[in-house]
């Protein structure tokens, strides 16, 4: 009898030897350490959370950097605006010469109002609504705000700290007071802007001066700067979410995993006891 509990005993347990090896865990039934398996569930559950938080943060990256390329393209376009300008300014250049300038001139008008349309997986790339009150103009739609993408960088979600990204005012950036060289946010209706809906709407080249193009392409570095201090600060977002999550991992781990070790050691013990 002594020998058959024995028996039953060392088998049971070389059983539970092969089930842990067999699956790299230690806790391989609720009953092997309750407590243990409940906080590892916890543990998980936050890893899982913080893999996305890495993921929305390299996508809010993404945005960024294609926000940043057509920001580039926008400084781009106005210097040619200011080229055109300057060349328009020739003593020597006759009126024909001067309307073919502000022919072109016009198309990068209608070319910057249409980068300012574009959009990143659907989520507009840019501003479309003015800052100011109800008074001001917009750039699209009602006076509802629709200028910045908030990205959460822990697994707290709303609860933890959140990065609003900028959608770059572009069309900010390009728009002035027709009395003042410096930018109006408001959109104003005495304002003018560089970037047109249409040859039609378009404003002419001989209404704007130099130091109009000069201001434009200061804004728009200005908003190239802000860009790039976002990315910076995601970039270490995302190296501290990529940290956290490989310390949960080895948290989780020192619970769940099994020491190959120790137990391939009492594997062999039960394996000879049984024999």
């Amino acid at each position: 009898v002594t020998a058959s509990y024995n028996l039953s005993r060392n088998n049971a347990a070389l059983q539970k030897s092969l089930s842990r090896l067999s699956s790299g865990k230690r806790i391989v039934q609720t009953s092997d350490d309750a407590g243990g398996l409940a906080v590892s569930m916890k543990l998980k559950a936050s890893i899982n959370r913080m893999q996305g938080v890495s993921n929305n943060i390299q996508n809010a990256v993404s945005y960024l950097d294609v926000q940043d390329g057509v920001l580039q393209g926008a400084a781009s376009i106005v210097s040619r605006m200011a080229e055109l300008k300057s060349l328009s300014q020739d003593v020597l250049k006759n009126s024909s010469d001067i309307a073919n300038y502000n022919t072109e001139f016009k198309n990068l008008q209608v070319q910057l109002y249409q980068i300012s349309q574009e959009k990143f997986n659907g989520v507009s790339l840019f501003a479309i609504k003015a800052t100011g009150g109800s008074t001001n103009a917009v750039f699209g739609g009602g006076n509802t705000k629709d200028n910045t993408v908030s990205i959460y960088t822990t697994e707290n979600g709303s609860s933890g700290p959140i990065v609003s990204l900028s959608k770059a005012a572009l069309l900010s950036a390009l728009t002035f007071n027709s009395t003042d060289v410096k930018t109006n946010l408001a959109f104003g209706a005495t304002g003018k802007t560089l970037a047109a809906t249409s040859g039609a709407s378009s404003v002419d080249l001989s209404t704007l001066t130099v130091s109009f193009f000069t201001q434009a392409i200061e804004n728009i570095a200005s908003l190239r700067a802000e860009n790039g201090g976002a990315v910076s600060r995601l970039n270490f977002a995302l190296e501290q979410a990529n940290r956290t999550k490989a310390n949960l991992e080895a948290a989780n781990g020192r619970i769940m995993d099994v020491d190959i070790a120790a137990e391939s050691t009492r594997l062999a013990k039960y394996n000879i006891l049984v024999q």
